[in-house]
């Protein structure tokens, strides 16, 4: 008998879409290393779902195609201010502007009027022309160094679809090689109308099973654990599209805040939280007995068929209090990001176009997206880091 997939159905029927989606526009190895597996193992995935009658999401029209492709390509704009700064901006101390003017005019008119004169009739000094004569090179390349800053910050802005604000953005261009002022980074984000998204008011879903018994709270707000699978977290959130819903459920390990199981649906029933459970099981390659998977209180998590679900892979469950979003602090952080980096008050047009869209930014926020908590590293980057760690640390 071979050896389990660390992967889901549902993530590989994923992974074959969003390669479809491209329309042949990407080769395997650019969407493999996007959603972080083997490009090999994308061509075979591929290879099997061509093999396959077609289902109904694959049932799309070489026009449905075609924008789905364009839709895929499109990204978000950065919402600059082009142009230089208005006089009296913040990029300008006090006065500067003006001064700066009237060097420009004696500049422009010393052949003819002579560099004395002109600055005795504007009430300057001979020295300060000079001066701000001689650092006319300096100036020039300094601000040809912050224009080609501004591009890199634009550059990473546009690649996290302008999800990324200043924090992350100096994490990013550090991680390339870049030193510079994380300050500066403020300024030129600021100065040219570069914004990260910001948190978006939420919307619970949870429902309570009170004839449910319910399991102890093993977290108590302590959202660390010491090693991975330890502790996981979960939950379920909506997803509006077009007229209707999609319902996304979680499964975050704390020690890394990776996302290892997750499932979408058009339901928020019992086999919604129990697939993502499979998938976060599956990509811990089946030995998970003893992680703690904590939980609000909601009838999916309550449910007998998911208790048992649990029971089978030795997985004990916790539980918060009703109606305290502060007790699943972990899971509510992780859809509050995903909204705002991804949804931002918009509507899918599809459950298609919504899964691929999912999908994607799941990838990225496992492989790429830099994590506050873990000192900016990506959820995957701590994973392997740690673990080196632990290796240096056995070896010696």
């Amino acid at each position: 008998m071979g050896r389990p997939s660390k992967y889901s159905d549902e993530f590989r029927r994923d992974a074959v879409a969003l390669y479809r989606a491209s329309g042949g526009g990407r080769t395997f190895a650019a969407v493999a290393k996007e959603i972080g597996v083997n490009h090999e193992t994308l061509r075979n995935w591929v290879r099997a779902a061509d093999a396959e009658p077609l289902g109904p999401e694959s049932a799309l029209n070489c026009d449905e195609r075609a924008e789905l492709a364009r839709l895929r390509k499109a990204e978000p704009g950065v919402a600059g201010r082009e142009g230089d700064p208005a006089p009296g901006g913040r990029v300008f101390r006090t006065g500067d502007e003006v001064r700066a003017r009237r060097w420009d005019f004696i500049s422009a008119h010393a052949g003819e009027f002579g560099v004395q004169r002109l600055c005795e009739v504007l009430a300057v000094a001979r020295s300060g022309y000079y001066a701000w004569q001689a650092g006319a090179r300096a100036r020039a390349d300094r601000a040809a160094a912050e224009a080609a800053l501004v591009g890199e910050i634009r550059e990473v802005h546009r690649e996290t679809r302008g999800a990324y604000g200043v924090p992350r953005v100096h994490a990013e261009l550090r991680a390339q090689g870049r030193v510079v002022n994380r300050k500066r980074i403020a300024r030129l984000m600021r100065d040219h109308g570069i914004i990260g998204r910001h948190l978006r008011k939420r919307c619970r879903t949870t429902v309570q099973d009170r004839n449910a018994p319910p399991a102890p709270d093993l977290i108590g707000r302590d959202f660390t654990a010491a090693g991975p699978d330890v502790r996981w977290v979960g939950d379920i959130t909506y997803l509006p599209v077009g007229g209707s819903w999609m319902y996304l459920a979680s499964v975050i390990d704390l020690h890394s805040r990776r996302l290892v199981g997750w499932s979408m649906a058009d339901h928020m029933r019992t086999e919604l939280a129990a697939d993502a459970m499979e998938a976060a099981v599956a990509t811990r390659g089946g030995r998970v007995d003893g992680v703690i998977f904590h939980s609000d209180r909601g009838s999916q998590y309550g449910s007998a068929e998911f208790a048992g679900f649990c029971r089978r892979h030795g997985i004990r469950r916790s539980m918060g209090k009703v109606g305290s979003s502060y007790d699943n602090a972990a899971a509510e952080s992780f859809f509050a990001s995903l909204k705002r980096e991804l949804m931002h008050g918009e509507r899918w047009a599809s459950k298609h176009q919504a899964r691929l869209d999912v999908f994607r930014w799941i990838s990225f926020y496992n492989l790429r997206r830099r994590h506050s908590t873990l000192d900016y590293l990506s959820p995957i980057q701590f994973e392997q880091q740690t673990a080196a760690s632990r290796k240096i640390t056995l070896a010696a």
